[in-house]
């Protein structure tokens, strides 16, 4: 498909041209299908062949990270460090703890992936990665979930619309004010809405985004205000957004998960140490 002639695809796989067309014959043989036909002197692929090429696509995908994973193995001593985090801690927190680590750690490969919470349970368990990081406690019977660092949820504002003696700010003072809404089920989103909802006049929530940094992103734009998790507050804070926790306080944890009875590895538990070390300081930005 990609050398359009079996001179070009022996030379792409280094293989003699009479093995690739006694492959290729083998392949239409068992399969019962014409897999490429001869057009103006070209092999084109049929429609069948482009249907079964989406399906090995699909199975390639795991091929390759097992291929990758061999390749860290042969070039790297050390196991590599695969770590999955909700999309808030993937922004600041998780770059400048890898940062940390790989002082540290000078020779261990690692991976940094953003998952939801429910797709993180699933690659702890299918053992995808060793460590995952989330706001929100799964309770999942295999699953060890540990409280690292507690923060608060947070106001994000248009630079100069809170005045100076705001120390917080009463979750009632967000009666009728234009906010960005979080589409999706987020249980710390879902918390606060309700008590949103119960305000009056009812915050207008005319625009709804993906996650937290877009709600960021969309108070940058002068769209609203937003109610987002102090790691994200932390960074707006630094781009000049006023930023302060509302009142009366919604907790938000972060925690460390972990698949039970599998004892985390050196990189692991040093990258743990980082964490929540750098995990209080931008708390402590966020919360004035």
């Amino acid at each position: 498909m990609h050398g359009g002639s079996l001179s070009a695809a022996a030379e792409l796989l280094q293989l003699p041209q009479d093995t690739v067309n006694a492959t290729l014959q083998d392949a239409e043989s068992q399969s019962g299908l014409l897999l490429f036909a001869r057009v103006r002197g070209r092999l084109q692929a049929t429609d069948e062949a482009m249907a079964l090429a989406g399906a090995l696509n699909r199975l390639d995908a795991p091929l390759e990270h097992i291929r990758r994973l061999a390749a860290d193995m042969r070039l790297h001593q050390d196991t590599p460090l695969r770590v999955i985090c909700t999309e808030p801690l993937a922004h600041r927190l998780l770059p400048q703890a890898l940062a940390a680590l790989r002082r540290r750690f000078q020779d261990t490969p690692c991976q940094l992936l953003s998952q939801p919470t429910a797709s993180i349970v699933r690659s702890l368990l299918l053992r995808e990665g060793e460590l995952g990081l989330s706001l929100h406690n799964p309770h999942h019977p295999d699953i060890d979930c540990v409280a690292l660092v507690e923060g608060k949820l947070q106001l994000l504002a248009p630079h100069g619309w809170l005045s100076p003696k705001h120390k917080y700010l009463g979750i009632q003072e967000l009666a009728g004010q234009t906010m960005i809404g979080l589409e999706g089920q987020d249980p710390i989103s879902l918390r606060l809405e309700a008590k949103l909802e119960a305000l009056r006049p009812a915050p207008k929530v005319q625009t709804r985004v993906q996650n937290y940094q877009m709600m960021r992103s969309m108070v940058e734009a002068g769209e609203g205000l937003a109610v987002v998790d102090p790691f994200t507050a932390a960074g707006a804070r630094e781009a000049g957004l006023d930023v302060c926790p509302i009142s009366p306080a919604v907790p938000v944890t972060l925690y460390a998960l972990t698949l039970k009875g599998q004892e985390p590895g050196a990189a692991a538990k040093a990258l743990l140490e980082i964490v929540i070390q750098k995990a209080q300081m931008l708390v402590g930005t966020a919360t004035p």
